[in-house]
């Protein structure tokens, strides 16, 4: 049996649980003889109330209408830890209701608070409180300032019991449980930010569909190129090779070695391939680019492996210059007159002012997307009789550069900083570094996505057709 929670009534007797259980319904006006007479049953079963979490799960389920407000009772006056098993299986319908007036709701009122500041709405915030930080006071018998990690992770392990158990799914928890470990790591009760939701494979993982032979290379080189490359050109080229990988599987799945690879039977095939391969996302035949893009990974990992003289090598060259398709030359797309005036008035009237309001941002600063999310409160420096002008921090081309800004951008970013929601500084992926970034939406980082379908939710209200964030770069001025 678990100890009593600090602040539960010390050694209470069944007649003072009663009385209070009385004055409870009281304050709440509501109550009959069926409830008092329930509670006085459990009372008398079980006058140690605790000694009732030690039943078997269906047991405890099993309490019938009459009993269910009595049980609640308990555990919201700090006087039951049920079972984090009871807690994820029992819907707490009523448990706003009756919060009021108890021990849990000063902690719940700043949980809520603190989720607000941070963008979420309200219904959200008690949603989140409600499913996850109620259960975790209620069974850690903690206050919000003592919650750690492990009892986060507890509720999500009696999650994944509940769901062997009876097939109903966890994913609802799982979310709600990230976002109340990023209000948490805001409010300084956890140390670290939530992980992101959803977790990277492994190199091996990746290679999963590479033959077994060949599969050991292919990681291996990944791995080296970790050594020179950053993290988002190693995953673009492990996605590129497992193409390749997944092509030899299809046509010679016995293949022993990288040195029985043979130019008539498995290069040119997979460059021609290459011609009638559709992209997984659009349905639609990968582009040029694409092409080129894959044979060239292909090319420089088996030219590489030779050069550092890898024991399991071609025995030739394989891949030529003349084997990358033409690409094709064209000009940036720009946005004429009439559809930047369109766009413009479309994000300057959307309700989704965080996005819409980064997207005029690098409209007016010719931005690349990523630069534009990497930026930081501090991005606008002020230089004596030269005015204002933006910082880019080191992005894509792994170079900065100062951008000035006229007083239309300066009252965007001033809007942003008081739109985004504020909180502690969190790791920047690429430094490691803690980073206050302009751009911050329920207490993490504004996603890509989030700015294209703010992009494509814009353009479509404006009339106007697809249209890509590189786009803004190109404006043709009237």
């Amino acid at each position: 049996m678990q100890p009593a929670p600090e602040c539960a009534p010390a050694l209470e007797s069944p007649a003072e649980i009663y009385a209070a259980y009385l004055a409870h319904l009281e304050r709440r006006g509501r109550g009959n003889t069926a409830y008092t007479q329930a509670a006085h049953s459990f009372l008398r079963r079980w006058p140690q109330v605790q000694q009732w979490a030690d039943l078997a799960l269906d047991t405890r389920l099993a309490a019938n209408s009459s009993t269910r407000p009595f049980i609640t009772f308990l555990m919201v006056s700090r006087r039951l830890r049920p079972g984090y098993d009871y807690l994820v299986s029992r819907k707490l319908c009523s448990l706003w209701h009756e919060l009021t007036g108890s021990s849990l709701e000063p902690d719940l009122n700043q949980f809520i608070s603190a989720a607000l500041e941070l963008g979420f709405t309200q219904r959200v915030a008690s949603a989140i409180g409600s499913q996850i930080i109620a259960r975790l006071l209620i069974q850690t018998g903690r206050p919000l300032a003592d919650l750690c990690e492990e009892d986060l992770q507890d509720l999500l392990d009696a999650c994944a019991v509940r769901q062997k158990r009876t097939g109903r799914t966890a994913r609802h928890y799982r979310g709600t449980t990230h976002s109340a470990r990023q209000i948490l790591f805001h409010l300084r009760i956890l140390d670290s930010e939530a992980p992101p939701a959803v977790t990277a494979l492994t190199m091996d993982e990746r290679m999963a569909d590479v033959p077994a032979a060949l599969r050991p290379a292919f990681v291996a080189y990944l791995h080296r190129k970790r050594a020179t490359c950053a993290p988002k050109t190693v995953s673009s080229l492990a996605t590129r090779l497992a193409h390749f990988g997944r092509y030899l599987t299809t046509i010679d799945p016995d293949i022993a070695s990288l040195s029985a690879l043979d130019r008539r039977r498995h290069i040119e095939p997979f460059i021609t391939s290459l011609t009638t391969t559709v992209n997984s996302v659009t349905g639609e035949p990968i582009t040029v680019a694409d092409r080129i893009r894959r044979v060239h990974a292909v090319g420089h990992f088996l030219a590489e492996i030779t050069e550092w003289g890898w024991d399991d090598v071609p025995p030739r060259r394989l891949i030529f210059h003349t084997d990358l398709p033409r690409p094709q030359r064209v000009l940036p797309r720009y946005l004429p007159v009439d559809a930047d005036r369109k766009l413009t008035a479309a994000l300057s009237n959307s309700p989704y002012r965080l996005a819409a309001d980064a997207l005029l941002v690098q409209r007016a600063c010719g931005l690349r997307i990523g630069e534009l999310l990497d930026l930081e409160l501090d991005c606008i420096h002020e230089i004596p009789g030269q005015g204002s002008w933006l910082k880019v921090p080191l992005g894509k081309l792994n170079s900065e550069r100062m951008i000035p800004l006229d007083e239309e951008v300066l009252t965007l970013v001033d809007r942003i900083t008081a739109t985004r929601s504020p909180g502690r500084p969190m790791r920047h992926p690429r430094t490691g570094a803690p980073a206050d970034f302009l751009f911050t939406h329920h207490g993490k980082r504004l996603s890509q996505s989030a700015v294209r379908d703010e992009l494509n939710r814009a353009a479509e209200a404006a009339g106007l057709g697809h249209i890509t964030p590189h786009q803004l770069r190109h404006i043709v001025s009237a």
